[in-house]
This record gives C-alpha cells, structure tokens and sequence, in this order.
C-alpha cells in the first residue's frame, strides 16, 4: 500500500521515496501518542538546545 510522502527539501508531494528535485521524501504524518514516550525526555532536550542556540530562551531550565 502507497502512502503520501513529504520531500525535506522543496515541499512537495510524492508517492516515491526520492523526490524531482534530488530530495529524500519522508512521511509528513507525527508518530503515534503513547502515555510511556520513552524518547520524550531526548526530545524535549533537542527542542530546548535548539531554542539556546536560536537565542529564543537565554536561561536552561533545570532538568
């Protein structure tokens, strides 16, 4: 079964995993909820080193 897929680089949309402009096409759906998240800490972690570095928050939270 084909699923729409989202290119990473121009935007489109696509049935193939390679998009026209040489782009990876990738799923545009979230993953699935879960109660447990085992990986929710390394993401909140990701999300928060990324606003140090845009300069969006100027203190880190305490863990």
């Amino acid at each position: 079964m084909l699923h729409i897929l989202k290119c990473q680089a121009c935007g489109r949309y696509s049935l193939s995993e390679k998009c026209e402009c040489g782009g990876i096409a990738v799923s545009p759906k979230p993953p699935k909820y879960s109660p447990e998240d085992p990986y929710g800490s390394y993401r909140r972690k990701a999300k928060e080193e990324e606003r140090l570095k845009k300069g969006l928050v100027s203190v880190k939270l305490p863990e």
